[in-house]
């Protein structure tokens, strides 16, 4: 019992020695999480540390305004008319979450990104969210700081090329140029289906899509490789403005699920965004619109809830009314949709991006 007591005596003066003797100036090297997207920072001897966590949410609401990042030159998904207005499928979902964030869908900066500066623009902390027909994938989840959401469009990659060439498959393309994007997984799926299938090629890459799409009318490529939904778009552009006849392939060489993007580290922010999004899948589901949904006088629970009804709150950081907002002022998921998309050639009859009890993919957590 004595050599206890005395084990205990002297545990007791180290630790006090230890306290006594450390200071602030210690030698390790502490690298900070940064919400915000810097991908962290070394600090070193004196350099003062904030642990506290980016507050995105708070920010946004302080600012009065979200910092989009988006495509400009995309028909169907962003661009930009002559009276410098953006447009859009991804431009209204950043006008949904400023609705729901904000209560206000035209409180949006709008900044157009490249493919190659996007995730650059996200970790840096240049954007609050990107919305730029951007793919989820294992390795951008895992090493770009970014944090993907719900899925607003799944598209697939695909193939283009002149109609008069007669081409109708991949095998067709062998020694062709194929004009692609830089920075995308575009590239890197045609390099990898082409090589497994032993299809010799010439990529022909451009920073976007402003000096990709003069560069195949011109006949530098023989095919045009993007998500189906861009090569959509560009075909009835090029068609539209005189242009000689496109043929898409058939084949679809890779899963593309499209959504919103924010930085890493910063829950409150992420949970905003995607249940703003959610909010125009449920309110389809729900049988509401633009037109009825600030004016629902029944008595299910589920939609009560849903609209804000007695202040239902269920600590998302939002407005009860946040969801009437999101739909009255931009519409939901079948009003935005139909808003840009069929231009572009596609539908949602037999899509995946079809409601769930229609067949398709959109499908999103019950709101109780």
């Amino acid at each position: 019992m004595k050599s206890i007591k005395l084990l205990a005596v002297f545990t007791a003066l180290m630790l006090v020695f230890a306290a006594c003797t450390s200071d602030d100036s210690g030698d390790a090297t502490t690298t900070e999480a940064d919400g915000g997207g810097d991908g962290g920072t070394d600090t070193t001897e004196g350099d003062d540390v904030d642990l506290t966590q980016t507050d995105t949410l708070a920010d946004v609401r302080a600012a009065g305004q979200i910092v989009c990042g988006v495509n400009d030159g995309l028909p169907g998904f962003g661009v930009v008319d002559a009276d410098g207005n953006y447009d859009g499928f991804d431009v209204d979902f950043c006008r949904v979450v400023a609705a729901g964030v904000l209560g206000d869908a035209d409180a949006v900066e709008y900044r157009p990104l490249t493919a190659e500066a996007r995730f650059t623009a996200l970790q840096a902390g240049e954007i609050d969210l990107l919305i730029r027909n951007t793919t989820w994938t294992a390795t951008r989840d895992g090493q770009e700081g970014a944090n993907f959401l719900f899925t607003t469009f799944y598209d697939g990659q695909g193939m283009m090329v002149p109609a008069s060439t007669g081409f109708t498959t991949l095998e067709d393309l062998a020694d062709a140029n194929i004009c692609v994007l830089s920075g995308t997984t575009t590239e890197l799926n045609l390099t990898s289906v082409f090589n497994a299938r032993g299809i010799p090629f010439n990529p022909v890459v451009f920073e976007d899509n402003s000096q990709l799409r003069p560069a195949y009318e011109e006949g530098q490529c023989e095919g045009w490789t993007s998500d189906a939904s861009q090569l959509a778009a560009f075909k009835s552009a090029i068609e539209g403005e005189g242009g000689d006849d496109q043929f898409i392939m058939a084949e679809i060489i890779s899963k593309e699920p499209l959504g919103p993007v924010v930085a890493d580290g910063d829950t409150n922010w992420a949970q905003a965004v995607e249940w703003s999004v959610m909010a125009t899948v449920q309110a389809w589901e729900f049988g509401l619109d633009s037109s009825n949904i600030g004016s629902y006088s029944g008595d299910n629970p589920n939609i009560l809830n849903f609209v804000g009804s007695d202040n239902f709150d269920p600590g998302l950081g939002l407005a009860p009314d946040f969801a009437v907002q999101v739909v009255e002022q931009v519409g939901n998921y079948k009003e935005i949709f139909d808003r840009h998309i069929p231009a572009i050639g596609l539908q949602l009859e037999g899509s995946p991006n079809n409601i769930w009890t229609e067949g398709g993919l959109m499908y999103v957590p019950p709101y109780r």
